[in-house]
């Protein structure tokens, strides 16, 4: 069995695995619309966006497959349902995955978790620049939401450097933009 992931899972999977490749999947763009009280939010913040995918014909998102074997399928596939579909409301599918190497032959069919629109936890929309004032003020139990988005902004740098990503990249760069003047402003409050 093959995963594909696209947020968190390039860089912490969290279940073993047998072999990783990089490539992508067409038909979905990567967007910062689901919300997260668990991993990277808390129950007391209303907005957390962490991604989810958006069907768009002539789109395509980048990530990572893992190839599970054996005992890892039941394993991987219990640990992700709690952490993917229970904790984050994401629904399964089977999506055709293109891995970058270039003497790959076919596409994989790999499992992927995506959140709707019908996910009471879904955000839905919004500018880059509130999307990422969002992702300043949220963490939850893995950690904050300023590493998801650099940790994931890092791995399609360096892995997937001829990959675009508009929407990560902007929200990117609107919370560097804003990041010294909360630096700014925490260490005024300090000298007051």
């Amino acid at each position: 069995v093959w995963i594909f992931g696209y947020g968190s899972l390039v860089w912490r999977p969290g279940f073993e695995f047998t072999s990783r490749k990089v490539g992508f999947i067409r038909g979905y763009s990567r967007r910062f619309w689901q919300g997260d009280t668990f991993h990277r939010g808390s129950e007391r913040m209303l907005q957390h966006p962490i991604t989810t995918l958006l069907f768009h014909f002539q789109a395509c998102t980048w990530g990572v497959a893992y190839e599970v074997r054996g005992e890892q399928i039941a394993a991987s596939l219990q640990y992700l349902n709690m952490r993917e579909a229970v904790l984050g409301g994401y629904d399964t599918k089977l999506v055709k995955f293109h891995p970058q190497e270039k003497d790959a032959e076919e596409p994989i069919l790999a499992l992927v978790y995506i959140a709707t629109p019908q996910n009471p936890s879904y955000l839905g929309p919004a500018s880059e620049e509130d999307i990422a004032a969002q992702i300043i003020v949220s963490s939850g139990c893995a950690g904050h939401n300023i590493e998801y988005l650099l940790r994931l902004a890092d791995f399609m740098r360096y892995f997937c450097p001829q990959a675009e990503d508009k929407h990560l990249f902007s929200i990117e760069e609107a919370l560097i933009s804003i990041l010294p003047c909360l630096y700014y402003t925490e260490e005024s409050l300090e000298e007051t």
